[in-house]
């Protein structure tokens, strides 16, 4: 099973601007090692917000499962949540995802440039 670790708030808070730092990346990356959860962010980037219910439809997982995806890609800042009255609503967070490709193209240009 794959872990997750929770961002602090001071870290999050530090991502405008400049390049996350590594724990923030690694536990970014963390988040989406797993299947379900990257088709939730697939799912999720469908549509401008959903409710957990409607991912819960689009998927043969149980609902508790589909939570505790939902709340490890809030932890890892890639899902933003918003309550809604009797409901919860999930949207990908689009910027978080950037920083995630930015930082993957940095690494991998850190790593293969010959150095």
């Amino acid at each position: 099973m794959t872990e997750c670790f929770p961002i602090p708030d001071h870290a999050v808070s530090a991502l405008s601007g400049r390049m996350p730092d590594s724990r923030v990346v690694a536990a970014r990356f963390a988040a989406l090692s797993h299947p379900a959860r990257i088709e939730i962010l697939k799912h999720l980037s469908a549509s401008n917000s959903c409710c957990c219910r409607e991912v819960v439809d689009h998927f043969d997982l149980a609902q508790s499962t589909i939570s505790q995806h939902l709340k490890i890609l809030v932890e890892a800042g890639l899902v933003r949540f918003e309550p809604d009255c009797q409901r919860s609503r999930y949207a990908v967070n689009r910027a978080a995802l950037t920083d995630v490709s930015a930082s993957l193209g940095a690494l991998i240009n850190s790593c293969c440039s010959g150095r």
